[in-house]
């Protein structure tokens, strides 16, 4: 990556919509509660059969137990550090911040429209972008506004983005 491409800090914070934070929030609860004790109960149940070692439910159950583990741990840690950011709550409309809804046309003239989301949020077949992603460090960067050109540091170079709309969530 290009030393000179800008970085966002963000010190350690994950940050998210309130609806990633309950999606999270929500896998997490599904794991410990629903997945976790069934596996438990599978592995107990393949232990009392004898050998361990030639025991394919046991081994398997075991893994498992490993992978639902270290998902938990991954999952509480991005909760705990979680800096939950309402964007309907932005008083500065007219400024890409996290959370904008952001229409721009690209140096190809194709025209683009992303919701700016956190790392975990990100999905490019429903337009949410990372605010770690090259499009938004810039964007936010520059504190674009409509009719801003801004230039985004991308792995094939620089190129140039104009921003169409921003906008934001209604407030509830």
């Amino acid at each position: 990556m290009d030393d000179d491409a800008p970085r966002l800090a963000l010190s350690g914070k994950v940050y998210m919509t309130p609806e990633g934070h309950a999606r999270l929030t929500e896998e997490l609860a599904q794991l410990m509660r629903v997945e976790r004790p069934r596996v438990v109960e599978i592995v107990s149940w393949a232990a009392g059969n004898g050998d361990r070692s030639e025991n394919a439910d046991y081994q398997y159950g075991k893994r498992r137990l490993r992978e639902i583990d270290r998902r938990a741990r991954f999952l509480t840690k991005r909760i705990e550090n979680a800096e939950i950011v309402d964007p309907s709550r932005q008083t500065q409309r007219d400024r890409v911040f996290f959370g904008a809804t952001v229409t721009y046309i690209d140096e190809a003239e194709i025209e683009r429209t992303v919701v700016i989301v956190g790392e975990d949020e990100a999905d490019m077949a429903q337009g949410k972008i990372s605010l770690t992603s090259p499009v938004a460090v810039a964007l936010i960067k520059a504190k674009a506004r409509r009719g801003d050109e801004v230039s985004v540091h991308t792995p094939k170079g620089v190129e140039t983005i104009e921003v169409l709309s921003v906008c934001y969530p209604d407030a509830p």
